[in-house]
């Protein structure tokens, strides 16, 4: 997936009321971004770090500018905006390159189910079982390599578990994706002693058969693409 137009470089000055940042441009002038993100970017919104916005002309956008990466001094990049997976894994999934989802004629978005819940994709095929598939963008690492989930306190996240382990003792076939924006994980796991309600709801539900993909992005200030599938540890 590329950006609609060119990234520009920026530091961070700070993230507030959620969805804000206040950077500092190249040039020495000082903007406010969106942040399409809401969980709480542990690590990811320190000052002075390089950031990558993308800049728009749209009279209907209140902001001129969408934070969308961060560059760390390793060189690595992590993706920032929660409305990348789903809008790239859309396409991966048609494209048949996510292992384990290639058997599949029809993707459905954001198909209803469960207790007033949408799942992020309802996947179709001849001979196969209806595939409900919950999509979660990771960003938090902690320890080197390791990418967790989640990076705050997720009620949402806890709920849609136990619907997806409904959906799996139906009779359905129920998959977590873990999505890392990242380009520095090799493994993907829960951050437990954040929110050990998620911890235990993600036990129970796999108790019942929900599967578990994980896979990480290509990052480039041009594009993000799907990258490798990496593997999932119960404990880090």
């Amino acid at each position: 997936m590329r950006f609609q137009t060119p990234l520009v470089p920026a530091r961070l000055i700070r993230r507030y009321k959620r969805f804000l940042a206040d950077v500092r441009l190249e040039d020495g002038r000082e903007v406010t971004a969106h942040c399409a993100n809401p969980g709480s970017m542990m690590g990811l919104a320190d000052e002075g770090l390089r950031v990558w916005l993308e800049p728009n002309d749209d009279p209907k956008r209140k902001l001129k500018w969408a934070w969308k990466l961060v560059e760390h001094d390793s060189g690595a990049f992590t993706g920032v905006d929660t409305a990348v997976p789903n809008r790239m894994l859309k396409a991966a999934i048609q494209d048949r390159l996510v292992e384990g989802l290639t058997q599949f004629d029809t993707v459905k978005p954001e198909q209803k189910y469960g207790e007033s819940s949408r799942i992020d994709f309802l996947l179709q095929g001849a001979d196969q079982p209806d595939t409900y598939v919950e999509v979660k963008s990771v960003t938090l690492m902690r320890q080197s390599g390791l990418a967790e989930f989640p990076d705050s306190v997720t009620k949402r996240g806890a709920k849609h578990l136990a619907e997806l382990a409904q959906m799996s003792q139906a009779g359905a076939r129920a998959v977590m994706l873990y999505l890392v924006q990242r380009t520095d994980a090799d493994r993907v796991g829960l951050a437990a002693d954040i929110d050990p309600a998620y911890a235990k709801a993600f036990a129970e539900a796999s108790k019942q058969g929900i599967e578990v993909i994980a896979y990480d992005c290509q990052i480039t200030p041009e594009q993000i693409t799907l990258g490798r599938k990496l593997p999932f540890v119960a404990e880090g």
